[in-house]
């Protein structure tokens, strides 16, 4: 119950949204990342490796190595649990020129217990294309801690990922002339036509002139020359700026795993009544040990003994929510049902299913 409260609460502030910067609402067509990927080999690791005999790609990829580097391996039966085969992953930043650094992501791919303490070697990374964009390399940094003795073992965290701040170099830069651009689309985050019109409205309203015009919901299309600035980039730094009120759909939003609820401040319930029961299942088991007297013949036999119930605890009977025209009035009505967050949850999927909440309703 409390977090209901602490959740709902905290967000009727919304239903006064403030001004948001255009920057911060859409995408513009060109600025983007793209992602990179790439298959090397970690080294180092204080025996949590991968075992060779089944990860065999692993063996490959060293072999290969050794090989480039001008050691002969063949023939030979190689079987160190220190090295593990890994992806590299990463995202080559808009306008990322040659010789800039940028962070990469590395997860093991075969039987290794953990990466710490490992170092990435030589990684290629390539684009869609296949291209080599960025090279990696580098001591990881290992975001879990595992440990293990003759009985029992200890994982915190996830071992066999880590990552490498600005691990990676850029050795290629991607072709696309910014400069050149006549026409900008400023793709919405949030698709919306009320808000895509808004920014329409801003831009034209700040230049003085039309240089905006809404395609659909999710696109605004902005006319280089119309602005007449300097340079494509001229034009983004004024555009970007310009602040916007977004309007967004009407929203709520569950997490069944932590029961927890989030509100938008445009959800709005119909009248509804509302009943709802707590019925609980139990089960035991108690095995019973069973011995033979002494010096009597027979053997040792554990007895099952299982308790089963059901337990049907109070409910809160037949409650009537009144329509809530706010935000604070359908948390007023929702938190008078008196129930726990995991039963709220439940009693919001049937109110969404009869119809009576206008929102829509994302379970995570």
């Amino acid at each position: 119950m409390i977090r209901i409260l602490l959740v709902l609460l905290l967000l009727p502030g919304l239903a006064q949204a403030s001004p948001i910067r255009i920057k911060d609402l859409v995408e513009f067509d060109g600025v983007r990342g793209n992602d990179l990927v790439g298959y090397g080999l970690v080294v180092g690791l204080n025996g949590t490796g991968d075992s060779l005999r089944n990860a065999p790609y692993t063996e490959d990829i060293m072999s290969n190595i050794l090989e480039r580097l001008g050691v002969n391996v063949t023939g030979e039966q190689l079987r160190p649990r220190n090295v593990a085969a890994v992806f590299v992953t990463a995202t080559l930043p808009p306008f990322a020129r040659a010789g800039g650094q940028i962070d990469v992501a590395v997860s093991a791919i075969g039987d290794a217990k953990s990466l710490l303490g490992g170092t990435l070697v030589m990684t290629p990374l390539t684009g869609a294309d296949g291209q080599i964009y960025a090279v990696a390399q580098g001591s990881l940094l290992a975001g879990g801690v595992s440990a293990q003795g003759e009985a029992a073992s200890v994982v915190r965290g996830v071992p066999t990922t880590a990552v490498i701040p600005a691990g990676a170099r850029v050795e290629r830069e991607l072709d696309f002339d910014f400069s050149s651009l006549r026409q900008i689309r400023l793709a919405l985050r949030e698709p919306d036509f009320t808000t895509a019109s808004r920014i329409e409205e801003a831009i034209n309203g700040n230049f003085g002139r039309s240089v905006a015009a809404m395609l659909d919901a999710g696109t605004v299309l902005l006319d280089i020359p119309s602005t007449r600035q300097a340079s494509p980039a001229h034009a983004l730094v004024r555009v970007e700026n310009i602040a916007v009120e977004p309007q967004q759909r009407a929203r709520v939003v569950v997490d069944q795993r932590s029961g927890t609820i989030v509100m938008g401040a445009d959800v709005r319930i119909s009248r509804v009544a509302v009943a709802q029961g707590n019925l609980t299942l139990r089960i035991e088991e108690q095995p019973v040990v069973v011995q033979p007297n002494p010096f009597a013949r027979g053997e040792t036999v554990i007895v099952p003994r299982t308790r089963a119930e059901i337990e049907d605890g109070p409910a809160t009977g037949l409650a009537e929510i009144s329509a809530g025209t706010n935000l604070s009035e359908v948390v007023a009505g929702l938190n008078a049902l008196g129930v726990a967050p995991r039963d709220m949850i439940d009693i919001l999927k049937s109110i969404s299913a009869a119809g009576a909440l206008h929102a829509e309703f994302v379970v995570n």
